[in-house]
């Protein structure tokens, strides 16, 4: 399972509502990085590529593409707003 906290949800739902183009939901993956390894990545869908796994967490929907799925199973998606900076935290055990 791969779930967003409550800081993470309400953030990415306030960006979808700020949007002309609605998204139907936001993209996690993983990418190849070369010497670090691998880097995460969000993104937001307009379209549902079957291939992709669902999922369901506070009220956002997350697409998954069968690769990253291996990678990021178990993973807590966090916001963090504070003095050292803001923006999304991969959080995988």
């Amino acid at each position: 399972m791969i779930k967003l906290t409550k800081n993470a949800g309400d953030k990415v739902k306030q960006i979808i509502e700020s949007k002309e183009k609605k998204p139907i939901g936001l993209q996690a993956g993983v990418k190849g990085g070369g010497c670090s390894g691998f880097s995460y990545y969000l993104d937001f869908v307009y379209e549902k590529d079957e291939r992709d796994r669902e999922l369901q967490s506070e009220g956002v929907t997350i697409y998954v593409d069968p690769k990253s799925f291996l990678y990021l199973m178990g993973t807590e998606i966090d916001y963090i707003d504070g003095l050292s900076g803001k923006g999304f935290k991969f959080i995988n055990p």
